[in-house]
């Protein structure tokens, strides 16, 4: 017999496609519909920058990941598809080459591969250069990341890229180090993350430690350079708009003596100090827009440029200049304006001179401390000035004491107390955080201790510090700044004395009176004039009113009194017995081995006298004393001075 097949539906001819069907399409249907191999197809979609969406309900089952059909169209028009077509059509023949075994052929091959950049790109996802600081996060994290990656030729991870990723960070930090945007700071596990305040957006990065890194194997490489396409076009394109913001060429030629010696942010530095003479001197010549010296690059004379700017910064800064590091001219912008925080920032290690140690995290101390207003130098070629320079005030040490000489003009600490007194925005005591000692526990400035619920004691010690810095009152526990306004409170807390507190209550029942009777006046005027029984019954009911506000008004003895009581609480059963029974014996008036005098009669008195005397004697009370003792009838005196 013949199987009978179902007839699959169809749509008709005329209908269309309508709802998610019809907005989303799934990747393989996407991946079909531009004739592009799926690692061709993220890589496009991580340049232009599309994600997947997530419909509300998904045709084809959950398993698969889905795009708008509008981002795909957008992908279908894109000029690199066709560009890296034409790449994929040349690497064809440059194997075929290859393998006929021409090597001549493929070596002009590869001369004439097809090369694209991403300006345009860049320009169309950020047309704002806010929206380009706002995406700016990843993009730093990315480009230190792989500033310190080893090159790998398995991974095609290059040593041009690992230098340009170098190169663009550090002209990153010497702009935050410039112009003092760096804010927080804090060192964990990962690495150093930092927090820059530009333009009104907070930028927060992560930096690796100098250390050796591992390359894992389950990490996609492709992927991450892809991103790093991006990152790289991207950061360049911010770096250009920020250091023409002040007046500064880029990209910076850099001293080569100190690039070779790794001294690349010294080297930037001395060359924002040459630029910003020359903008001084010069502003012309700093005011040619990019477009002028890119044409001046163009026709072959950026050599001469570099070794007549090389000449300039060897001339106008030498080798060894004690204040060269990280010591621009302060009116190289003009009138820049700087808000609250970029000026404490940038008093807060000023007249300070610090000298690093070789084995503390160097680039990212020499990136701190001049974002702070101080001046660093370091042990090694290239440095600003030498250990012995007797102006050096604190010294960044990170090891053993064993064998070292110390100077009693210089603090020697450890790298935490830079951090922690960026963190704190004040000068935090050295005491802690001196050589050899475990230091306190660093503190994380992007965590609320306060909304968290726990504020960790060291935190209160930070802020007691930075209270006494702005010569502040902080408040008890459990007291809000609003009650340090109030002089019965403060008495009662201990935080002034009595007549302080008398005189702060006198004054403000004054001015109660003052208004009582100012607001009497204005009702009396609304009311309109009135005869003078009915003036002085008025003036009577105020008086009274008054005496009775005054009467209502909180006895500062009775607080005393409660706060008294208060701390009997907070004691322990024990304790708080005998208090209760120290006070109740004086109350009662307790004499001399426990006989209440109060309730004794003048014959047990006299028929006890025997038996009192030999302990008068052990008590070093005389006889004559007791025999006057005795003679008194007021039985008080007697308990007072026997007592």
């Amino acid at each position: 017999m013949a199987k009978t097949v179902a007839k699959k539906h169809y749509r008709p001819a005329g209908k269309k496609k309508e709802g998610n069907a019809a907005k989303y399409v799934t990747r393989s249907q996407a991946v079909k519909h531009l004739q592009v191999n799926l690692p061709l197809f993220r890589r496009l979609c991580i340049l232009k920058g599309i994600f997947p969406r997530e419909p509300k309900k998904k045709v084809k089952g959950n398993h698969h990941t889905y795009y708008h059909v509008k981002d795909i169209s957008f992908l279908q028009h894109e000029p690199l598809l066709e560009i890296f077509r034409d790449k994929r059509a040349h690497e064809r023949k440059v194997k075929k080459a290859e393998a006929k075994k021409n090597p001549d052929l493929a070596k002009r091959l590869r001369i004439l591969a097809p090369s694209y950049k991403l300006d345009r790109v860049i320009r169309e996802r950020y047309p704002k250069f806010i929206d380009a600081l706002r995406d700016l996060d990843d993009c730093l994290t990315m480009v230190h990341l792989f500033a310190a990656l080893p090159a790998l030729e398995r991974e095609k991870i290059e040593v041009k890229r690992i230098h340009d990723c170098r190169r663009l960070s550090h002209e990153w930090q010497a702009y935050i180090s410039r112009t003092h945007k760096l804010r927080k700071t804090f060192v964990s596990v990962k690495g150093i993350y930092y927090q820059a305040e530009v333009e009104g957006q907070k930028i927060t990065w992560l930096t690796p430690h100098a250390l050796q890194q591992v390359m894992p194997d389950d990490v996609d490489f492709n992927v991450m350079l892809n991103f790093l396409e991006v990152y790289e076009t991207l950061l360049a394109f911010v770096n250009y708009h920020l250091y023409h913001s002040i007046n500064v060429k880029y990209p910076p030629i850099l001293d080569p003596r100190l690039e070779a010696l790794a001294s690349d942010l010294y080297a930037l530095a001395r060359y924002f100090d040459v630029s910003s003479r020359t903008s001084v001197l010069d502003p012309q010549a700093s005011s040619m827009s990019g477009s002028k010296q890119v044409e001046t690059q163009q026709d072959g004379t950026p050599s001469d440029e570099s070794e007549l700017r090389l000449a300039q910064l060897q001339h106008q800064l030498p080798a060894n200049e004690p204040g060269a590091l990280m010591r621009l001219v302060e009116d190289v912008a003009g009138d820049v304006e700087e808000d609250d925080d970029t000026r404490e920032c940038k008093k807060l290690f000023k007249n300070l001179k610090f000298f690093l140690s070789r084995e503390v995290p160097r680039e990212s101390l020499l990136f701190v401390i001049p974002a702070f207003g101080g001046v660093v130098s370091w042990e090694g070629e290239g440095a600003p000035f030498n250990e012995d320079d007797q102006s050096i005030t604190h010294k960044i040490i990170d090891r053993p004491t064993q064998g070292r000489t110390f100077l009693s003009k210089r603090e020697y600490v450890q790298p935490q107390w830079v951090y922690d007194c960026v963190n704190a925005r004040v000068i935090l005591p050295t005491e802690d955080y001196m050589v050899g000692r475990v230091p306190p526990p660093h503190l994380s400035p992007f965590v609320d201790h306060e909304s968290e619920g726990y504020v960790p004691e060291y935190a209160e010690t930070i802020k007691r510090l930075q209270a006494a810095a702005r010569k502040e009152v902080l408040p008890l526990p459990g007291v809000g700044k609003e009650d340090l306004e109030d002089p019965q409170k403060l008495l009662v807390e201990g935080i002034i004395d009595r007549a302080e507190a008398n005189e702060a209550a006198e004054r403000k029942r004054k001015m109660i009176l003052e208004q009582n009777r100012y607001l009497d006046e204005l009702k009396m005027e609304v009311k309109g004039v009135q005869d003078s029984s009915t003036a002085s019954d008025n003036k009577q009911s105020s008086s009274k009113e008054m005496e009775a506000r005054e009467e209502s008004e909180p006895d500062l003895e009775q607080m005393a009194q409660d706060h008294a009581n208060m701390s009997k609480i907070v004691m322990s059963r024990n304790k708080r017995n005998l208090l209760e029974a120290m006070e109740g014996g004086a109350r009662a008036g307790v004499g001399v081995g426990g006989w209440r005098t109060s309730l004794v009669k003048e014959e047990e008195f006299l028929g006890e006298w025997n038996r009192r005397e030999m302990e008068a004697e052990n008590w070093g009370v005389g006889r004559v004393k007791l025999c006057e003792i005795a003679s008194s009838s007021d039985w008080q005196a007697t308990y007072k001075c026997l007592v």
